[in-house]
């Protein structure tokens, strides 16, 4: 009997890939459905009303699953739980969760992992043969300290809902990522002002380039590394400009080497000057906040769109591996060194992979445990292999900025070609 931890996307792949393989399992979700962040009304979530996918509905959806057509390109929120719930129905797997029961503490007991959980107000202790962690990668906020004490609102992205926060308020928004994007966007049609303090530089790419979703064109030809950062960048300039047009930092780094912003309106709004761009915090005192290029301005809330860390509160971070950098070191970002029955799920991001890309990499790990059970030779190679390389980087050649959110990043098309390579041993023992 194996333990799922979260009833979010990745944890549904993964039961449903430990469904398929025959391998017994319950399921924990501290919420009462399934959807994760997906859920706006999980108490947990990090989802605000405006979101959508920053990824086209087609090239996230699970290829098992698709989305119905008369969902958006870009689906809402709303839609994403309707989605992740309808595929919960489909496959049968509500009956294999325990909802409202949370996970309080996993522990090692002798080989296998006592699994202690909290459901109305009682805890309840149980011994697993293994655990699979999917308790997802964006829910812990990165709170950074402001150079100096502020007077008026603080908030974290985390806790954004509604535009309704910023009615008739001095607002400033610090990052420029997509969620401080979309948040910023969000302000403008409420608030006296908005202003966005970006410390690195962004590539901004549309939604949409020629009435179609921007992250289904190309892929027909493979073009070397280099070659394509240079010419995608070039194309990404004619048709939205550089960053600096609109009066925000250039990229220091090439094309790929940090995720994108999707985001059609952000620039549009700088450009209209509904959007003031403002560079790093230099002090904060009162309700005055100074930058680094010594302009100041007075404002009434400051919103951290900073993102999120790993954490993985129930479990002791040595038992994961966790070394001096910002994620486990665990192979293919998922397999323990050591431990064959552990497993950090969906703790990876990369540019265009999706849910089905998740997906892929939770039926590796159920064929893994299928095939260790009947100690196929496959297995044990990937055993082998497990343990030799943990920690390294599936890049792809991409020089990666070295921030904790880019410590779990892969380049997808080479992190799947190895996830595949692995699958398809497994399956030839079957």
């Amino acid at each position: 009997m194996y333990a799922v931890i979260g009833a979010g996307p990745m944890g549904l792949a993964t039961a449903r890939n430990l469904q398929k393989q025959g391998l017994d399992f319950v399921g924990f979700e501290g919420h009462t459905d399934v959807g994760g962040l997906w859920d706006i009304d999980n108490p947990h979530s990090t989802m605000y009303e405006s979101a959508h996918l920053i990824s086209s509905k087609h090239m996230t959806e699970f290829a098992e699953f698709p989305m119905d057509e008369a969902v958006a390109p870009y689906p809402s929120h709303r839609e994403m739980r309707r989605y992740f719930r309808d595929y919960a129905r489909h496959f049968g797997l509500y009956d294999r969760y325990a909802f409202g029961t949370w996970v309080v503490a996993v522990e090692r007991d002798g080989e296998r992992w006592r699994v202690t959980t909290e459901a109305g107000g009682e805890r309840r202790e149980r011994v697993f043969d293994g655990v699979l962690i999917a308790n997802g990668t964006l829910h812990h906020p990165n709170r950074p300290e402001l150079p100096g004490e502020f007077a008026g609102e603080l908030h974290h992205a985390c806790d954004y809902r509604s535009p309704e926060l910023f009615r008739d308020k001095r607002v400033l928004i610090v990052g420029c990522g997509n969620s401080a994007c979309d948040m910023a966007v969000d302000a403008v049609h409420q608030a006296a002002g908005v202003d966005l303090s970006v410390r690195r530089g962004y590539y901004f790419l549309p939604k949409f380039i020629g009435g179609k979703p921007t992250d289904t064109l190309g892929g027909r030809f493979k073009l070397p590394k280099p070659l394509k950062q240079r010419l995608d960048a070039k194309l990404i300039r004619m048709v939205v400009g550089k960053p600096s047009d609109y009066g925000l930092p250039d990229p220091d780094y090439r094309m790929y080497e940090a995720h994108p912003v999707i985001n059609s309106l952000v620039l549009h709004h700088l450009g209209h000057g509904d959007i003031t761009p403002r560079g790093d915090i230099a002090s904060v005192a009162g309700h005055t906040v100074t930058f680094a290029d010594g302009a100041s301005a007075d404002y009434d809330l400051i919103l951290l769109a900073t993102g999120y860390k790993l954490h993985y509160p129930f479990i002791d971070d040595a038992e994961l591996n966790w070394g001096d950098g910002g994620a486990p070191d665990l192979y293919l970002n998922v397999f323990h060194p050591e431990y064959d029955n552990l497993f950090v799920m969906g703790m990876i991001e990369a540019a265009g992979l999706g849910w089905e890309g998740r997906n892929e990499q939770a039926e590796l790990v159920a064929l893994y445990l299928r095939q260790l059970a009947a100690g196929a030779d496959s297995a044990r190679e990937l055993q082998r292999t497990k343990k030799a390389h943990a920690g390294e980087r599936v890049d792809g050649g991409y020089d990666y900025l070295k921030l904790e959110r880019m410590a779990y990043y892969v380049h997808k098309e080479s992190y799947l070609k190895k996830v595949r390579a692995h699958v398809a041993r497994l399956k030839s023992d079957l």
